[in-house]
């Protein structure tokens, strides 16, 4: 499986971005999928996660104001994030693993990884 992350930028406080992962590969239906972000000089965290059935699940510091989708017929996972804020600054990854029953928040439970998009908001 390769994901390849894009839609990363900068933008102003309280503005808005969205995020695109698309996975290719060996991908025989719908797996569960999450967005991470990395800010410099600290621990790579997850944000949000969505399982094989669509249910999603996001970080306190993120619910409310990002929205985790994805599109099984383009293969396509997406992070719409609104009322950006600068502490939302931070590479951002998303991650999967078709071996996953339930999408957890767990870095290490994910074996497939994008190169990442920067997100800069000021």
């Amino acid at each position: 499986v390769q994901l390849v992350e894009s839609g990363g930028g900068s933008v102003q406080t309280g503005g808005s971005l969205r995020v695109s992962c698309e996975a290719s590969g060996n991908i025989v239906g719908p797996m569960c999928m999450g967005w991470f972000r990395q800010a410099l000089g600290k621990e790579r965290e997850a944000i949000a996660s969505i399982d094989s059935t669509g249910r999603t699940s996001y970080s306190e510091s993120v619910k409310g104001r990002f929205t985790i989708s994805h599109d099984n017929a383009k293969n396509t996972l997406f992070l719409q994030m609104d009322t950006l804020k600068p502490e939302d600054t931070a590479m951002y990854y998303c991650a999967a693993d078709p071996r996953l029953v339930t999408a957890t928040f767990w870095v290490a439970d994910y074996g497939y990884w994008g190169q990442g998009t920067q997100v800069t908001v000021s």
